[in-house]
């Protein structure tokens, strides 16, 4: 397993355990996560169109 992996891991795990050691359920921690994930995605959608198109890549199309 790749050092960035473990690590991600590693965060992953340590994450979870301070959340459920500050009296979160696992709902809650599942609602987090979800939200995490929301924000992930909304970050990629407006960064991908950003790379590689730019106003002047359009309009010489």
């Amino acid at each position: 397993m790749s050092t960035d992996k473990k690590g991600t891991k590693i965060l992953a795990r340590t994450f979870f355990a301070q959340l459920r050691a500050g009296g979160y359920t696992p709902n809650q921690i599942l609602d987090i996560a979800t939200e995490l994930i929301d924000l992930v995605t909304t970050d990629l959608r407006e960064v991908k169109p950003a790379e590689g198109t730019t106003a002047e890549n359009r309009a010489s199309a």
